[in-house]
């Protein structure tokens, strides 16, 4: 969606606060038999739940039975459940017999309503949707809700429940009464910036997002949709087919999630307008921007948005309408100069409403441009939602994205970012207070829904590495206020990898630790382009003097995180280990990046300082060999990664990049040893400006 400049422009890096969020169980009074049972803000459950005691545990050494109605979607519950105790070793019986038993209940049920009346346990109005109870009563632990979606839910909180491994396995007996903060909690996926996962990645996708009681996926397109009576933009093997969209819906349906289908409608058409066949829609030529004032940009966005309702049965469609940079500069030039920008861009906004609601769905737009018009805004029908975006983290609130279209009466969400965009990995510093803050003002100005956003600017992105910001932001959604980042961080490690030795956990804080160090060191965190950066290109020795003084530490951190990720990965029981591998290879760009500059200065140092011998930097063992494996062996690893979740479609453009960074120290070290050859002939080096090396400093520059 966003281009990397504006994007990384508009991040203000401040320091991790860990401000951390009191939990405290509000259920009514307790019967006399669970009066002791302590108050629990500790056991590692993702989204936190609103009300939580434990009062014991099941020992699982015998079979579990899980017992629900048959309803299908109960059943398809009780299922799920039942899969992921089966993963962990355990005797599981869907409507079988066993030691311990696990029922799902409707509220409606005499049962439940039994099991309420006798623990003192209320299911309030607020709890219909989606909410639901968790209560022990002995050797049963019941999920009690009004809905499918609360059963599932509820559903989902039971499987965090187990604790312990092996012969200490073991289901926590609780008492938990939950809701969402948020009506609507979802994630934005670009597609359309290089990576396009495959249908089994994005099924994947699903099944753990509606783990952490997400209920959308939006996935982001530009060209990478392919319509059947306008497929000229499509990247062949590069695009979603009707046929795989039919098959997510339905797949995503009985997760209870809901899909919105984001198609760009005014901005980020390059991909699209670079084709002649549009070119007289383009607001510049070949450029990104449609021409409001061309009746083929309402009859294109028309036909795209008519297919669209046909593939995607949700109630929304997203129409992206962002950083519309070109407009005014090209065919609406003179609009733009008698009406003014903003009235350009929300009139056109009013025309794609109006075109498209024969579809009779809701629209979202980004709220990036029109926020700037305020009393404009009040003119767009009062049915559009606005999704006010920000990427910072801002502790003096976010009410500046957000009220403009709150003050219109309009009903809006909030998309806060992971901060993933053109880096080797998440910064989380920046990702964990952005979405924290915003969210939480977000719900306090009435926004009923979250779009937490993934970016590939680069087209480098690999989605695996962006669970912790996700889950984050799934946290966020669920949970009421501020959520705790200290909470969240405590037990991500446990909940998503099944990690009990806290390994995952301190290496996510090594890596941020990591982006730290660069941001103190004045440098753009972890960037892709700092691992792509030549050390000796007129840039490269600028950020060279920059980050030799943080290198050791850098390097110290990120093999810190890769030691600690390693010993996780050999737990018998640990699962998404796809997810460790993308967070190993993050660590290892990061710490490639600390040597690379490290080793380009020393073979300065030495080629400037040394008269009688350079193996060092052309032999078996040379710095030249030493980066062209780094960046050699980091290829294989990013290359199997890619590969289990995306489509090969892209992944040469970025294999290119690390085939010419090995040729770049490959032609490097040949260089070095012709110019070794010619000093045993002549007795006399070429100098570093002969070879195109950068001068030293008088002051860096050893004596021979």
């Amino acid at each position: 969606m966003f281009c990397s400049a504006c994007r990384r422009c508009s991040i203000l890096l401040s320091a991790l606060l860990f401000l951390s969020c009191i939990f405290v169980f509000s259920a009514p009074a307790q019967t006399a038999a669970s009066s002791t049972a302590a108050t629990t803000s500790n056991l590692p459950l993702l989204p936190m739940p609103r009300e939580v005691k434990v009062t014991g545990a099941f020992p699982l050494q015998a079979s579990v039975a899980i017992k629900s109605s048959s309803d299908a979607e109960d059943k398809f519950a009780a299922q799920n459940i039942a899969d992921a105790f089966q993963k962990r070793g355990i005797d599981c019986h869907v409507n079988g017999k066993g030691k311990v038993t696990i029922e799902l209940l409707r509220l409606d049920a005499k049962k439940a309503s039994s099991i309420l009346a006798k623990q003192q346990l209320v299911f309030t109005p607020a709890m219909h949707d989606e909410g639901y109870i968790l209560a022990t009563d002995g050797n049963t632990l019941y999920d009690i809700a009004a809905t499918p979606a609360g059963i599932f839910y509820g559903a989902q909180t039971i499987k965090q429940l187990l604790t312990g491994q092996g012969s200490a396995l073991s289901l926590q007996k609780v008492t938990i009464r939950d809701w969402p903060a948020m009506k609507y909690r979802g994630l934005d996926d670009d597609l359309s910036r290089g990576p396009v996962p495959t249908l089994e990645y994005q099924k994947k996708q699903i099944r753990t997002l509606a783990s952490y009681k997400i209920n959308l996926y939006s996935p982001y397109f530009e060209n990478t949709l392919r319509y059947a009576d306008d497929p000229l933009a499509a990247p062949p093997g590069g695009a979603m087919t009707r046929a795989d969209v039919e098959a997510l819906v339905q797949y995503a349906q009985q997760y209870h999630i809901t899909i919105i289908p984001e198609q760009e409608a005014f901005g980020h058409l390059h991909h699209t307008l670079i084709y002649e066949k549009y070119a007289n829609l383009a607001e510049t030529p070949h450029g990104a921007v449609l021409a409001p004032g061309q009746p083929g940009s309402l009859q294109l966005i028309d036909q795209w948005f008519t297919q669209i309702a046909q593939m995607f049965p949700g109630p929304f469609i997203h129409i992206g309408a962002d950083e519309t940079s070109d407009l005014g500069r090209g065919q609406t030039k003179a609009a733009v100069q008698q009406q003014g920008l903003g009235k350009v861009y929300i009139d056109f906004l009013r025309q794609i409403y109006t075109t498209l609601q024969p579809l009779h769905k809701r629209v979202l737009f980004w709220g990036d441009i029109a926020m700037n018009s305020p009393d404009l805004v009040k003119t767009l029908p009062k049915d559009m939602i606005a999704v006010a975006w920000e990427y910072s983290p801002h502790p003096e609130g976010f009410d500046r994205w957000i009220k403009p279209f709150t003050d219109a009466g309009m009903e809006t969400w909030v998309a806060p970012g992971i901060n993933n965009w053109s880096r080797v990995y998440p910064n989380s510093n920046a990702g964990l207070l952005n979405i924290q803050g915003f969210v939480a003002d977000g719900q306090r100005l009435g926004s009923v829904g979250e779009l937490n956003t993934v970016w590939n600017d680069d087209g480098e992105g690999l989605f695996a590495q962006d669970w912790y910001g996700v889950l984050f932001g799934a946290a966020a959604g669920w949970q009421s206020g501020k959520s705790s980042i200290p909470q969240f961080q405590q037990s991500y490690g446990q909940v998503f990898h099944n990690d009990t030795t806290g390994d995952v956990n301190q290496a996510q804080l090594d890596l941020m630790e990591a982006h730290q160090t660069l941001d103190k060191a004045g440098l753009d965190d972890a960037s892709d382009n700092l691992f792509w950066m030549d050390p000796w290109s007129k840039e490269g020795q600028q950020v060279s003097a920059k980050i030799l003084p943080v290198a050791h530490d850098l390097r110290i951190q990120a093999e810190d995180a890769i030691i600690r990720i390693e010993h996780a990965k050999a737990q018998k029981n640990i699962k998404n280990v796809e997810a460790l591998d993308a967070m190993e290879l993050g660590a290892r760009r990061i710490d490639f990046i600390g040597q690379k500059f490290q080793q380009a200065q020393e073979m300065l140092e030495e080629y400037n300082g040394i008269s009688q011998s350079h193996s060092g930097i052309y032999g078996i063992y040379s710095q030249c060999n030493d980066l062209r494996d780094g960046y050699g062996l980091i290829r294989d690893q990013y290359k199997a990664a890619w590969l289990k979740e995306n489509r090969p479609y892209w992944l040469d453009n970025v294999m290119i990049q690390y085939d010419m960074s090995m040729q770049l120290w490959i032609q490097r070290r040949q260089m070095f040893r012709v110019a070794a050859e010619q000093y045993h002939q002549t007795h006399v080096f070429p100098t570093a400006q002969e070879l195109g090396l950068p001068t030293l400093p008088a002051a860096a520059t050893p004596t021979p």
